[in-house]
This record gives structure tokens, C-alpha cells and sequence, in this order.
């Protein structure tokens, strides 16, 4: 019980995860290219990574992750779920792969233009930098890689994802 107590003591608590302050959900949806992250166990591995957004009629998010295995030769895989919006400022959905599990999906970032956005999770544990591009210059992706440190990621576990 001590060495318990002793553990939590000499954690560091995480930052207030910070949220864009208003999504614009019509405007967020479309293409966004996977530039980095840190990944699942689904996307170790993957190139060309790609998440599709559409709204629905009933106001949730139809979404389609594509990505190919090992290379960009490899077989084309898709996957496809369901996101709900949680919160009046669009900032926060739960995705659903299976029922009733919703996945924490919180919009942190996203440029004025809508052409970037970082996408986080309470845990920390995942972070999505995507573009509306397949490339992004670099000072950009550095710019975001420091905000999601900000968040309190690990920049050493942020990978690139290859995408042409």
C-alpha cells in the first residue's frame, strides 16, 4: 500500500488537455491525411493513412479510415465507424468501432482555415496531426508537434506517416 501511495505521489499530474474552442462541424468535414501520430495497434506499420468525415442527416459523423499494410504496394484496407458529437462546441466526439464502446476523440487544434488539426485523448496515450494535404512543410508539423507536447505527449513516440 505505501509503495502505492509512494507512486502517485511522485507522478506529474497532465496539463488541462486544451480543446479548439469552436469546431465548425460542416466545415471539418471531408479528407484529412494522417501526417503523424501516435498510433494504434491498427496503424503500426501503415502508409498512406487517410480519415474520411461525412455528416449525417441524424447529425452524426460517418467516418472511413483508409491505409495500406506495410507499404504502399500493400493491400488497401478500410475501416469504418461512427462518431457522435458530445458537446455543443463540436470539440469532442466518441467514435464507435463496436457497440456500445465510444473511443475519446477531442479536437484540440484545428487552423483558422481548416486546413490542419491535431486530434487527442484524455490519457494522452494516441495523438492524430492531419492535414488536408498529403505533405505539410515542416516548420508546420513542428508547430504542432510542440503544441500536442504542450498537451503532454511525448514528442519521441510521434511517428510520420508516409503518404504520395
Amino acid at each position: 500500500m505505501a509503495l502505492v501511495a509512494c507512486a502517485s505521489t511522485t507522478s506529474k499530474p497532465l496539463p488541462p488537455l486544451q480543446l479548439a474552442p469552436k469546431v465548425d462541424i460542416a466545415r471539418f468535414m471531408g479528407d484529412w491525411y494522417v501526417i503523424a501520430l501516435i498510433p494504434t495497434f491498427l496503424e503500426k506499420d501503415t502508409v498512406g493513412q487517410k480519415e474520411s468525415y461525412r455528416l449525417d442527416p441524424d447529425g452524426s459523423i460517418d467516418t472511413t479510415f483508409t491505409y495500406r499494410k506495410g507499404s504502399f504496394e500493400g493491400e488497401r484496407r478500410e475501416l469504418e465507424s461512427r462518431a457522435f458529437v458530445q458537446n455543443d462546441a463540436g470539440n469532442t466526439w466518441g467514435v464507435q468501432f463496436i457497440w456500445p464502446i465510444k473511443a475519446d476523440y477531442r479536437i484540440s487544434h484545428v487552423d483558422d482555415d481548416y486546413s490542419a488539426t491535431v486530434v487527442t485523448r484524455e490519457k494522452r496515450d494516441h495523438v492524430w496531426i492531419m492535414s488536408r494535404n498529403k505533405t505539410m512543410p515542416e516548420a508546420e508539423l513542428q508547430r504542432l508537434i510542440d503544441f500536442a507536447v504542450k498537451q503532454g505527449y511525448d514528442a519521441a513516440k510521434i511517428v510520420r506517416v508516409p503518404q504520395r
